[in-house]
């Protein structure tokens, strides 16, 4: 992989405390955090709902934080242009979901957002690897989609590191983001395995008993120290 990839954390926002929300978004404003992780569920492509279109419009507006925005629902297609106003922000989609990936992903970038599919623990790297040409990030779910607090499906690990190795080969350079219990303990060997965006909720930066400000600062201090050279928490 590309020794200058920029490593990023993205706050997963359905794992906050909503009773909390302008003085959680302000903390991610003072940290500069990269991405906010928002995850749109409709009930029917995962059995869960959460957030949607003005929420993203309130929280983008507020803090002017690029958006990663996770469309976890049927029908995608007609809810791209909804999402067009944030810019540098990423929409992904899961491929299974729609019959013509390759045109969304493209009518995505059309419209001057960057593109993104999520791969969920079912599907196999070589599944999604027509989709390399039209993808700005591939994000490997490494739990089951539709709900917050999951273990660490086994195998995913491998996977990321599978996917590592088609990309090498195919030339093109997304971003790998890992979604599903990124937690202290799993966080450095996702690292080792080739992720470089991290989807942070309930098992490390909003777990329960940890600070906002300390966790996030213990993520970036986790990740800095894997580019310097060193994995150990």
């Amino acid at each position: 992989m590309d020794i200058n990839r920029e490593y990023r954390i993205s706050p997963s926002l359905m794992c906050m405390d909503f009773l909390e929300i302008k003085k959680q978004l302000d903390i991610f404003v003072e940290e500069k955090i990269d991405y906010l992780h928002i995850d749109i569920m409709d009930g029917h492509y995962v059995p869960n709902f959460t957030l949607g279109v003005d929420f993203c419009n309130t929280v983008y507006s507020y803090s002017n934080i690029p958006l990663d925005i996770h469309l976890m629902i049927d029908n995608p297609e007609n809810f791209i242009d909804d999402f067009s106003l944030f810019k540098n922000s990423i929409v992904s989609i899961h491929p299974d979901v729609y019959h013509h990936p390759v045109a969304l992903l493209q009518k995505i970038r059309d419209r001057g957002i960057k593109s993104g599919i999520a791969v969920d623990p079912y599907l196999t790297v070589e599944q999604i690897y027509y989709l390399l040409p039209y993808v700005d990030q591939i994000t490997i779910m490494t739990v089951n989609p539709g709900y917050a607090g999951q273990r660490l499906i086994e195998g995913m690990i491998e996977k990321i590191k599978k996917l590592v190795l088609i990309i090498d080969e195919s030339g093109y350079r997304p971003d790998i983001e890992v979604d599903g219990n990124v937690s202290w303990e799993n966080l450095p060997s996702m690292l080792e395995a080739g992720g470089n965006v991290f989807v942070a909720g309930t098992s490390s930066i909003f777990k329960r008993g940890t600070d906002l400000r300390e966790g996030i600062r213990r993520f970036r201090k986790i990740l800095d120290d894997f580019k310097g050279g060193a994995t150990e928490v």
